[in-house]
């Protein structure tokens, strides 16, 4: 007498365990393309810091030449004129309070109180690189159009320095007359931008011409 074999009844169990296995890999996968695109972010971020670095630091040098030149340069955007730094060592420069064509001048009478006296949270004594909700007169919104202005100098305005590339706006500078005893000095505050215009760097030197 012959017997028939029924097949056993299919219950999909491998099924289940490739579909969790493909899951898991899934989740992985996922896992591993978020996190190179978090460290490219990171590396974009951190090479458009360098680049606003860079072009802050050009624009203390090119604030650095606009106090030692004397004379106009060819090809600059603007001429120098009797108000540029300086023609002498003692001479009174037109620095004030609104920073004229980028230079700014804060406590004539009494100069180191003044600066002692700075806060930016209580808008003391404000200082013009500080933002204008505490007080700061120099940073403008946009550059400016034209040579009678007031706040930041652009790049090359007075000095015919070649702008910076791969920024989205071109670094800015001021210069702050300073006076102890009898020691003038200056101090440069510039500000440079990356390719993207959130990242803005802000550096400081001081200088003293020879």
């Amino acid at each position: 007498m012959n017997r028939t074999r029924r097949p056993a009844a299919q219950r999909g169990l491998a099924l289940v365990i490739v579909l969790v296995f493909v899951v898991i890999l899934s989740g992985v996968a996922a896992f591993a393309v978020r996190r190179a695109m978090f460290g490219e972010h990171i590396a974009r971020n951190v090479l458009d810091m360098e680049i606003a670095r860079q072009a802050a630091e050009a624009a203390l040098r090119d604030a650095e030449r606009d106090i030692s030149l004397a004379d106009d340069v060819t090809g600059a955007a603007c001429p120098r004129g009797d108000d540029r730094p300086i023609k002498s060592a003692y001479s009174e420069p037109n620095f004030g309070t609104d920073c004229p064509r980028g230079q700014c001048r804060f406590g004539e009478q009494t100069p180191a109180s003044y600066y002692a006296d700075s806060n930016a949270k209580s808008k003391t004594n404000p200082e013009p690189w500080w933002p204008a909700d505490s007080g700061g007169v120099g940073w403008k919104a946009s550059p400016p159009s034209g040579c009678a202005f007031t706040g930041g100098v652009p790049l090359g305005t007075f000095t015919g320095t070649t702008g910076v590339k791969g920024v989205s706006r071109q670094p800015e500078y001021l210069i702050e007359y300073m006076q102890r005893g009898e020691e003038i000095y200056f101090r440069n505050t510039a500000r440079g931008w990356g390719l993207d215009p959130n990242t803005e760097v802000v550096l400081q030197s001081y200088f003293k011409r020879s």
